[in-house]
């Protein structure tokens, strides 16, 4: 069954959600990369091992990538001005396209991608939507005998808890259950009125961190 890959984390600015992320972690984070196909770039942080946190803007010296842009970033006003926001996370499987099928939540096509000797499979919505409001995960199957979490330096930080608040709850957890991450996420309600959110609860040199 597929098992948690990695957190996204978007910003407006990649450079200024970089400085707020560091200043508030106290670690700085690894240089990623840019995503051509979809004109994004990243930096990185390890959380553990195969297990990493990525924060993703979108790429202003890229060309528009001719289709909607993975994890919503096509709507950037979504997004607060002054820091990132942890809206989706990726989970790891070793056969994308059974694991796909199964999903309660359709989790959109399995494209192809690259990005330096990196090779993988990822699904995206044909909109670029999250699926779930960003609680149920995008899925990755990595074609490389590496994993990106294995090249990161460990500053000491780890993931120790991450929850989501939904206004269909049951419908989360059923989407979980089909791809067997039903015990990975604790999925609470939320009010219709109030916004989907995803939190995430992590260890670092200075204590423990909440990011939303």
């Amino acid at each position: 069954m597929a098992v948690p890959d990695h957190l996204v984390l978007a910003t407006r600015d990649l450079d200024v959600g970089t400085a707020w992320l560091e200043q508030r972690l106290g670690i700085a984070l690894a240089e990623g990369g840019r995503h051509h196909r979809m004109g994004t770039r990243n930096r990185l942080l390890h959380l553990g091992e195969n297990f990493y946190l990525e924060l993703i803007a979108i790429d202003p010296q890229a060309p528009p990538p001719g289709r909607p842009r993975w994890f919503g970033l096509d709507s950037p006003d979504a997004l607060p001005a002054d820091r990132p926001r942890l809206i989706h996370w990726v989970a790891r499987s070793d056969d994308i396209g059974h694991e796909a099928a199964a999903s309660a939540e359709a989790l959109g096509d399995i494209l192809p991608m690259e990005r330096g000797d990196y090779r993988w499979c990822i699904t995206v919505p044909p909109d670029g939507h999250l699926p779930g409001n960003g609680l149920v995960p995008t899925l990755i199957q990595w074609d490389v005998p590496f994993h990106p979490a294995a090249r990161l330096p460990d500053a000491g930080c780890r993931l120790m808890k991450l929850e989501g608040f939904h206004p269909q709850p049951a419908r989360i957890k059923l989407a979980l259950a089909s791809l067997g991450l039903g015990t990975r996420l604790d999925v609470h309600a939320c009010a219709v009125d109030e916004a989907v959110q995803l939190v995430a609860y992590v260890r670092a040199p200075g204590g423990l961190i909440e990011l939303d």
